[in-house]
């Protein structure tokens, strides 16, 4: 009988979160997050539902309910509609951010477990450097170039966005290796989180990130290059962006 009334009470908060949600929820944010996260065909957002929720709103219901247990995580995590895998993700961070090692190396396990449901780029990144940069700190770190050369879009966007919390260290080599295998990526998103991610590389430490620059600027997309030089003096902007 406990343990009947344990399940009951675990499926009505999950329940309830979910409601809670539904009633921040607008047609007109709705709207508008279908259009700017790429919900049409052919898209790389294509059929994820939105129902319109703010972020903050989503990390205020994370806040409230940081005390699901991982089941019921996984159940929002694993639902079609995108603010509560955002919810469920923001949930996730929380715990980590207070678990001790061997249960954030859980959660990190977790996480890999179920990127098929981290599907768009705001999901990568409210997370992956939180939860999965954060535990390779001072790990081995094979696990990035295992993403990196994934058929999955956003599985190579975990790789890089990952290794902003080791760029936070200084510990920029990740990086530059993930960038590197990630130079003839195809996919606009990517270019735009490794240069991202350079040009976090360069607050830190300028000159690294320029001596990545003068082996591989000539051959880089673009929209990466302009995100990676962004900080740059236009004099350094103009020599970079010439292809001769």
């Amino acid at each position: 009988m406990k343990m009947e009334v344990r399940m009951l009470t675990k499926m009505s908060l999950t329940n309830q979160i979910k409601q809670d949600l539904q009633n921040l929820a607008t047609e007109e944010r709705a709207k508008i997050s279908r259009k700017f996260f790429k919900t049409g065909q052919g898209e790389y957002g294509q059929g994820d539902i939105f129902i319109g929720i703010t972020v903050p709103d989503t990390k205020k219901m994370a806040e409230k309910y940081k005390n699901l247990s991982i089941k019921e995580i996984k159940e929002l995590l694993q639902s079609k509609i995108h603010e509560y895998r955002l919810t469920a993700l923001h949930i996730l961070v929380i715990k980590f951010k207070k678990s001790n090692e061997k249960e954030r190396q859980e959660i990190c396990d977790f996480y890999l477990n179920n990127t098929n449901c981290i599907n768009n780029w705001d999901l990568v990144d409210s997370s992956a450097h939180y939860i999965l940069g954060e535990n390779l700190s001072n790990k081995d770190k094979q696990i990035l170039e295992k993403l990196a050369r994934s058929d999955n879009l956003w599985e190579r966007r975990i790789a890089i966005i990952s290794t902003l919390q080791l760029i936070r260290k200084n510990q920029f080599e990740e990086t530059f290796k993930i960038a590197n295998i990630l130079l003839n990526d195809k996919h606009d998103l990517i270019h735009k989180a490794v240069g991202w991610m350079l040009r976090e590389v360069g607050k830190k430490n300028q000159t690294k990130e320029e001596e990545f620059l003068m082996k591989y600027y000539k051959s880089m997309p673009r929209t990466m290059l302009r995100y990676a030089i962004e900080r740059f003096s236009k004099e350094k902007k103009d020599f970079f962006m010439r292809k001769d």
